[in-house]
């Protein structure tokens, strides 16, 4: 074996037995992104539309008793059980706990001369849920119009039909896993650097390991190879978790390929943190200078929510930012089962990134 390649792998062995010695480092690679996926994930699993409503029923009839007890049976309404009366009900509207009310009149489903039950449901709702109010009057019209149809029999001039395009779109929890993988790839890749490089520098590790033949370079390459080994690692814990029964996060593309890309992601990322820590004198640089380049990432490359959502303008300019090829390229492999030949820009993207960073990387190093 030659005499550099021992060396990388004698520094990426001695790297990866402190990582595993520091609980700290471990809370954050492996535990914290872990609370984030069950919290945002949470946040995803329910897809459905629902409305938190108030059911007020005035009239005693039989129709009326059997139409709150379908409407509390349907997971479309969360009944609140507190509201028995349109004064309660105005109280909660006011303070924004339900999004609207539903009161049946006291003539609500009689049945008048012989004929069919009738009535009026009215919504009560307040300026501040004008949309959720009219989105649940189209639901309960539709609802009645399924019920007139049955008892007043009536060819319906016109119509409206759906079809399955039969194929499985994107999910929140899809957007939600993709970008907490960024999480971690930024967590290990450049706190991990700034909070240790300053902390060796300071006692005096970096200037002992200066004096030695270790080069620069042999430093760079073995520190990047312990910290993809242990990126790997917690976030082949974070996709094994979200593919669990709790969360349902399935992977489509290929293992191998998503594998790769992720090392490209850790490789980039861990060369910010390799430039800011390996720069920084102590502590007091490095943290401000990192937060000052993690920040707009976490919120503008689609971290915690999909960049879609973003103003077009916004959505251009956060294309260029590091991790944002990074965290699309990712989803793109794992929810959409596109290989590394399909997804050029980002590959592309993400080695020019690569490149910048490590050059400056090299030239803001300094042992001490």
């Amino acid at each position: 074996m030659p005499k550099w390649v021992f060396t990388i792998l004698v520094f990426a062995k001695i790297s990866i037995r402190r990582y595993f010695r520091d609980k700290v480092a471990l809370f954050f690679t492996v535990l914290f992104p872990l609370i984030f996926l069950f919290v945002f994930g949470s946040f995803s699993k329910n897809n459905d539309v629902s409305f938190h409503i108030g059911l007020v029923n005035q009239s005693h009839s039989q129709f009326s008793q059997k139409f709150v007890g379908d409407t509390k049976k349907n997971k479309m309404f969360k009944v609140d059980k507190e509201v028995d009366n349109l004064a309660t009900a105005k109280a909660k509207m006011s303070r924004s706990e339900i999004d609207a009310t539903v009161v049946l009149p006291a003539d609500f489903g009689e049945i008048k001369n012989g004929q069919n039950p009738s009535g009026q449901a009215i919504i009560y709702y307040d300026q501040n849920n004008i949309s959720a109010a009219q989105t649940l009057q189209s639901v309960l019209q539709g609802q009645f119009e399924g019920i007139n149809s049955k008892l007043v029999k009536s060819p319906a001039p016109f119509s409206v039909v759906s079809e399955s395009t039969n194929t499985q779109g994107l999910s929140k929890l899809d957007y939600t896993v993709s970008g907490l993988i960024g999480f971690s790839i930024i967590g290990l890749g450049i706190f991990g650097p700034v909070n240790y490089f300053p902390q060796m520098k300071k006692d005096g590790v970096l200037r002992r390991l200066h004096i030695t033949p270790l080069r620069v370079w042999q430093f760079f390459v073995s520190s990047v190879l312990s910290n993809a080994i242990i990126g790997l690692f917690s976030i082949g814990i974070m996709i094994a978790v979200a593919s669990s029964p709790l969360f349902h996060f399935k992977i489509i593309g290929n293992y191998f390929e998503l594998a790769t890309f992720i090392i490209l992601g850790i490789l980039t990322i861990f060369g910010i943190g390799l430039a800011i820590g390996g720069w920084a004198k102590n502590e007091n640089q490095a943290a401000p200078l990192a937060n000052i380049v993690v920040f707009p990432m976490l919120f503008l490359s689609g971290t915690f929510f999909p960049r879609f959502a973003m103003p077009e303008w916004l959505q251009h300019v956060t294309t260029f930012l590091p991790l944002t090829p990074i965290i699309d390229g990712i989803r793109m492999i794992a929810t959409e089962g596109k290989h590394l030949t399909d997804i050029g820009p980002q590959l592309g993207l993400t080695a020019i990134w690569a490149v910048i960073i490590y050059a400056i990387a090299f030239r803001a190093f300094r042992w001490e």
